[in-house]
């Protein structure tokens, strides 16, 4: 009986202080939890980086299924009641999984925006930055042929690029060529609008229009996640009263995790390290 009144205890203390759930591979999906921090300043945030197992862009899409799984079980257990799905690829691979596996929670995933890049280009060329795993799932072929008719759509996976973002070398010279050589191709075919396509990317942004000048427009969907987050909240009547904190949350090496978001300038109120145990993640 006792344990059954402490249960009743947790459920309560979790509900009053419900949080936004948001994970990616690593520290891409910042770019997200800050858009959702402008969006709802007062909303608390538990955010889970599985460096473990990053990059999510090389592994297949069974794999990532498996992680997402083990993180929304664990944002679920905090008392999460939204929850972001920062990453592309773990969007492409578990996004529908995961809304039918847990149907109380409200997923939001990312999808590459096409849509928009579509809708304003004039050249009707467009290009596309991404992960192999993201050209390879099934959400991103169905937002072209939904969004692109008409449109040429050229698309580049980056590999190599989120682990130079993850090693704070996002302004190196070595990045910036990297960048030169994927996207100088498609600036030359035409392109007048390119969609980051991977949550890690906006970290390249600056690199990007040095390289492309002000004739491409960078799309980032990030801005649009957050409003979509900010409806959610209302539809559910989810009043928010909180602190506005952050829990920072890795699976992987705490040090070089914080050491990264120092980098990204980022404000550190709570950081954990979480470790897997086979397909649990653990506190």
């Amino acid at each position: 009986m006792t344990f059954f009144f402490f249960d009743i205890l947790v459920s309560l203390i979790m509900s009053l202080n419900s949080a936004i759930g948001v994970f990616d591979s690593g520290v891409g999906g910042v770019t997200v939890a800050n858009a959702i921090r402008s969006e709802l300043p007062l909303c608390n945030i538990i955010y889970v980086a599985d460096s473990a197992h990053l990059p999510y862009g090389d592994r297949s899409l069974v794999e990532i299924k498996e992680y997402s799984e083990g993180i929304a079980s664990f944002l679920i257990d905090q008392g999460c009641k939204i929850i972001v799905i920062a990453c592309n690829t773990a969007s492409a691979a578990a996004l529908k999984y995961l809304r039918e596996r847990f149907p109380h929670i409200r997923f939001i995933g990312m999808e590459p925006a096409v849509k928009p890049a579509a809708e304003q280009t004039k050249s009707g060329v467009v290009g596309v930055i991404a992960t192999t795993a993201t050209f390879q799932g099934e959400l991103f072929a169905s937002v072209v042929e939904r969004f692109a008719s008409g449109v040429e759509v050229i698309r580049q996976p980056c590999p190599g690029l989120v682990q130079q973002i993850e090693a704070g070398q996002q302004n190196a010279p070595k990045t910036e060529d990297m960048l030169r050589q994927w996207v100088t191709p498609m600036k030359e075919k035409g392109i007048d609008a390119l969609v980051l396509g991977c949550t890690h990317y906006p970290f390249v942004k600056p690199v990007l229009e040095k390289i492309l000048g002000p004739d491409v427009r960078i799309i980032d969907p990030a801005p649009a996640i957050a409003r979509q987050v900010s409806r959610v909240v209302q539809e559910i009547n989810w009043n928010i009263n909180a602190e506005g904190t952050t829990e920072w949350c890795t699976s992987g090496n705490k040090a070089e995790f914080l050491k990264v978001l120092q980098q990204l300038e980022q404000p550190i109120h709570v950081a954990t390290k979480l470790t897997w145990n086979q397909n649990r993640l653990l506190r």
